[in-house]
């Protein structure tokens, strides 16, 4: 695993993978640019060494024709340029004589950018399934690769370590260095005592997680509606509140091994999710849907995060989408902020609340992937980052 400064790039043609998939509107405008943001270190890195610089990233999943005309990378490369106040030259096609052409006549400090690698994912998948073919067409077009996609360090794509089997050098940039650097202590060695915060919906997708931390991390809080699976699994009424039957049994098995999982014990609740006419309760009653976490379980999570010094993060409270419930997220995001402590969220959508209510420098690291955080976590290898 080389980084990036062990790498001689002085006017090299260099093919960066960085993870430009960023959520867009239905105009296709970009309503979080932060991944984007994070890769300009190491695109202006290669820039001081008048590298020739070529990106792909890949920009949602394409399954159908008309994917094609909603997760096209143009309207990031005019987001890029203007961040750089650099021309950004896009090229619509993943492939071909225009792409050749265009490489070929590129000059020292030119940026160039393909289009969706996951466009070649409509001809059999071969981005997605790494196809030797695509991936030696890719490693032709440089001397020089870089991962420093992070969002998809958990997948070996054409694009990443498809590239790396049939290229001279690779290496890792400074944004996969850095969450490399801020999430191996969380597995190695933590700052105790440690807390785990898991939200979101579905325990299923977090089961190695679950697994891996409920003998290292001496507490773990429990939000958003998979909170209720394992409310259900102890024999609680929750309403029609969102839970998982299929997991009601590794819900069980899991609070008898431990007893470090602290779920709510209050809850915000509405008769709809899109109703924003709410009550706070102890007890959920059959017709309730619980939306959020409740005032009570604010400051019970509080008690055991203001003794830790690590805290790992991945998952919102509450159903998010709706601001009525927020709030859970918020408070934890505040209460956070004001800890001395190591403080990772393990990207998604905890990443994203974090950002976009503010509080991103109060956190140690903020993570830009979601699901290769939880792999990592989890204890998994990343074959993007054993390039």
């Amino acid at each position: 695993m080389k980084r990036i400064e062990d790498i001689n790039l002085n006017n090299k043609k260099v093919i960066i993978r960085v993870d430009y998939n960023v959520p867009m509107d239905k105009d296709l405008n970009i309503t979080d640019d932060n991944r984007i943001k994070e890769s300009l270190k190491t695109i202006n890195y290669c820039l001081d060494k008048n590298c020739k610089i070529i990106l792909l990233s890949h920009l949602g999943k394409v399954k159908t024709e008309d994917d094609l005309k909603t997760k096209s990378l143009k309207p990031v490369s005019i987001r890029l340029s203007e961040l750089l106040k650099k021309e950004v030259t896009f090229i619509p096609e993943t492939r071909g004589e225009l792409v050749n052409n265009t490489i070929k006549n590129m000059k020292e400090q030119d940026i160039v950018m393909l289009e969706n690698t996951r466009f070649e994912d409509l001809n059999g998948k071969l981005e997605s399934g790494c196809d030797e073919e695509l991936s030696k067409y890719w490693a032709s077009l440089g001397d020089v690769f870089i991962n420093d996609a992070f969002g998809t360090c958990h997948r070996s794509h054409a694009s990443n370590v498809g590239i790396s089997k049939f290229i001279k050098e690779s290496c890792l940039g400074f944004l996969v260095l850095k969450e490399i650097d801020n999430l191996y202590p969380l597995i190695n060695n933590p700052n105790k005592p440690y807390t785990v915060i898991l939200g979101g919906s579905k325990i299923s997708d977090k089961i190695g997680v679950l697994e891996n931390l409920k003998d290292k991390a001496d507490y773990i809080l429990i939000g958003g509606a998979m909170a209720y699976t394992f409310l259900k699994a102890k024999g609680d009424n929750i309403g029609k509140s969102l839970y998982e039957e299929e997991s009601i049994d590794f819900a069980k098995n899991i609070l008898n091994s431990t007893n470090n999982i602290i779920l709510p014990i209050d809850h915000i609740v509405s008769s709809d999710i899109d109703n924003d006419n709410y009550q706070v309760k102890d007890k959920i009653d059959i017709d309730d849907i619980a939306l959020d976490i409740g005032p009570k379980t604010i400051e019970l999570y509080r008690s055991y995060l203001e003794k830790s010094k690590t805290i790992f993060w991945n998952g919102p409270m509450g159903y998010y989408e709706n601001k009525t419930y927020q709030k859970g997220t918020e408070e934890i995001c505040k209460i956070i902020s004001n800890l001395d402590c190591i403080s990772v969220v393990g990207g998604g959508d905890s990443a994203s609340a974090v950002i976009n209510l503010g509080y991103k420098e109060k956190f140690t690291h903020v993570s830009t992937g979601g699901g290769a955080s939880l792999e990592l976590i989890e204890g998994k290898n990343l074959p993007g980052i054993n390039i």
